[in-house]
């Protein structure tokens, strides 16, 4: 890495590679490819407000993760969200409204925010907010989702709204899938995918990357079954420890490199899909995107994170614009000490360097 990456340049690259792959992926699908037309003559519209916008000095990212609801009916091992009491099974309490969400996807979309990753929590369970990012159709909405709560309702939303696109987590085959998620999940996700296939509707698939399914889920035989289904996409998430315990289960250096080369030969061998890993070798590639450099996050309260693994915030959007929350004192100071190109071990700087980062929070205060 050196000290002239431009991180506007590396990010365009990536939105302009993901959406090159989702027409590839698409051309069999007359619905979905016309949507995909559209949504990269809007992806180059925005990447031009944001090129227009880094000339005067602002840097918008063109990604944003929306954590819509705290609630989950699911128990997973090792879940972040729960770890961080980010998700939790009282009644929510002051989160944002269908309306604020809306106003934040209005702001997005005027500033060139191309993805919303909408998560949670379960975000199905927010259904108001689902069909307000519906109606912005120059953004994509893949949404994380654990799958237990796909019915008609939801199968008829994506089929009107094509800039909705499921994204069902999924850990392997059914028993690696059962033992983390609970008995009868991996069952439900096949039926999703049958029926999501069925009705011709893009879809994809989330994997939680771990040192003990890191082989079974880069493997020709999972991906394979994920093709036959029509599984469009599958994003490879790896694994960060949020206690001692599990810290074994988070990738290394080796392993890294191991997924590294498995997607580059996905890429290769199933062009009808899309791969994307995160964070991804970021040691190599200007280093970590989060805090707004390529991303940042919003949680079900309004508070403008670094990203879900760094659950520290010093402006809301309730009582902010999101420009402002881009613009935080805590992401520029991450950005400007230097904390996201840090060395570190592997896996999550800002989880490993959570420290240092609430210093910096204290001082932005």
């Amino acid at each position: 890495m050196t000290n002239d990456f431009n991180i506007q340049e590396y990010m365009t690259k990536g939105v302009e590679r993901v959406v090159s792959d989702a027409i590839k992926a698409t051309l069999k699908n007359p619905k979905e490819s016309a949507y995909m037309a559209k949504f990269a003559l809007a992806s180059k519209a925005a990447s031009k407000k944001r090129a227009g916008l880094e000339k005067e000095g602002e840097h918008i990212p063109p990604f944003l993760i929306a954590s819509i609801t705290s609630s989950c009916n699911l128990h997973c091992a090792g879940c972040y969200s729960r770890c961080n009491n980010a998700t939790e099974d009282t009644e929510p309490v002051q989160q944002l409204s269908d309306e604020d969400w809306l106003k934040v996807f209005d702001e997005a979309d005027d500033l060139g925010v191309s993805f919303i990753l909408l998560a949670g929590g379960e975000p199905l369970l927010r259904k108001g907010v689902i069909e307000a990012a519906g109606k912005k159709q120059n953004i994509l909405f893949p949404i994380f989702t654990n799958g237990t709560y796909m019915a008609d309702k939801y199968f008829d939303m994506f089929d009107k709204n094509r800039n909705l696109v499921p994204i069902m987590s999924i850990e392997g085959e059914k028993e690696a899938t059962d033992n983390r998620r609970g008995e009868g999940v991996y069952d439900k996700l096949v039926s999703n995918m049958d029926e999501l296939n069925r009705r011709g509707l893009i879809y994809g698939s989330s994997v939680t990357v771990t040192t003990e399914n890191l082989k079974d889920v880069s493997s020709e035989k999972f991906i394979s079954m994920l093709s036959d289904k029509g599984c469009k996409a599958v994003i490879f998430v790896e694994f960060v420890p949020v206690t001692e315990e599990s810290k074994h289960l988070a990738p290394g250096d080796e392993d890294r490199e191991y997924l590294k080369k498995e997607i580059a030969r996905l890429r290769v061998e199933h062009p009808e899909m899309v791969f994307v890993s995160f964070p991804g070798d970021e040691k190599s590639s200007g280093g970590c995107i989060a805090a707004g450099r390529g991303f940042f996050h919003i949680n079900s309260h309004g508070g403008a994170e670094p990203c879900p693994f760094s659950p520290y915030s010093d402006i809301n959007v309730k009582d902010s614009s999101l420009r402002e929350a881009i613009n935080s004192k805590l992401f520029k100071a991450l950005q400007s000490e230097g904390v996201l190109l840090d060395d570190h071990d592997g896996g999550c700087v800002l989880y490993e360097k959570r420290k240092e980062v609430e210093a910096l929070l204290g001082n932005a205060v």
